[in-house]
């Protein structure tokens, strides 16, 4: 018999810059966790995840879909 191993994965588009991917979703992951995947902290980018605006604390679950939303900063 022949265990089906299924992994979870989280889908990742960040605006703006043509990125889209899909990375691996491990237990405890956070929001911060995403923004460093892609290159961005939480100074850098805002995350939505499903929809809606989630802080770098909040978790991340199997399935979600987050966008990153790069800040532009200067004067």
């Amino acid at each position: 018999m022949h265990s089906l191993l299924v992994m979870l994965m989280i889908k990742i588009k960040v605006i703006g810059r043509k990125i889209e991917k899909e990375l691996e979703y491990q237990k405890g992951m956070k929001v911060k966790d995403i923004l460093k995947a892609v290159g961005f902290n939480t100074e850098s980018a805002i995350a939505k995840v499903n929809g809606k605006v989630a802080l770098e604390d909040d978790p991340i679950k199997d399935n979600d879909y987050v966008e990153v939303i790069p800040v532009v900063s200067g004067g």
